[in-house]
């Protein structure tokens, strides 16, 4: 009696194991998820941005090829911030870490 209420008891640990895993695995793809939304808002945001400053200066003739150049150049800019954080941060880890 008391083997089988053990064997039950472990078999309902194993079940909660199984699904904390299971949401631990979501959490993860929902912080990749949020990551990813994060970047391409910040892209639209540079985006924008650049396209503002261009309107308000108000040329009769705005150049698109400028215009989608210095877009370019603003993302580069912000892909290599990032990147700068990025590495920040790993190497606060690793000085914590030692």
């Amino acid at each position: 009696q008391n083997e089988k209420e053990l064997q039950d008891v472990v078999k309902q640990q194993e079940e909660k194991m199984l699904q904390l895993i299971d949401k631990s695995g979501e959490v993860t793809r929902l912080k990749g998820e949020v990551s990813q939304l994060k970047r391409s808002l910040q892209r639209a945001e540079t985006e924008a941005r650049v396209l503002w400053e261009e309107m308000r200066k108000q040329e009769p003739k705005v150049d698109t090829a400028h215009v989608q150049e210095r877009v370019l150049l603003r993302q580069e800019v912000d892909k290599l911030r990032l990147l700068l954080l990025e590495k920040e941060d790993a190497n606060l880890l690793l000085s914590d870490k030692y």
